[in-house]
């Protein structure tokens, strides 16, 4: 299989490749390691607010409504499952 030869530039860093070298001088990408063409999106500078975890920035997040780790919906399933096997019992005297 032939080689390809490197693209101009790093699709990883950015670094300016030269023509015959084997991985990228800067921070050693090839194309054995995730050397690839550039995408449309490597220009793409995105704001800082879009790598936060909130979907909105200004807004806080809502409280976890969660018992030992257990969502509150199951807790009131089991509830309610617990009191049907006791009614159950006590129909059955």
């Amino acid at each position: 299989m032939p080689e390809r030869p490197p693209p101009k530039e790093c699709a990883n860093c950015g670094t300016k490749i030269p023509r015959h070298a084997k991985a990228c001088p800067e921070c050693g990408a090839d194309e054995r390691t995730g050397w690839r063409e550039p995408s449309v999106y490597d220009g793409l500078e995105l704001p800082d607010a879009a790598w936060e975890e909130s979907d909105s920035p200004g807004k806080p997040r809502p409280p976890d409504r969660r018992v030992n780790g257990v969502a509150w919906y199951w807790w009131c399933a089991g509830v309610a499952l617990l009191a049907l096997l006791v009614l159950g019992a006590l129909a059955l005297r």
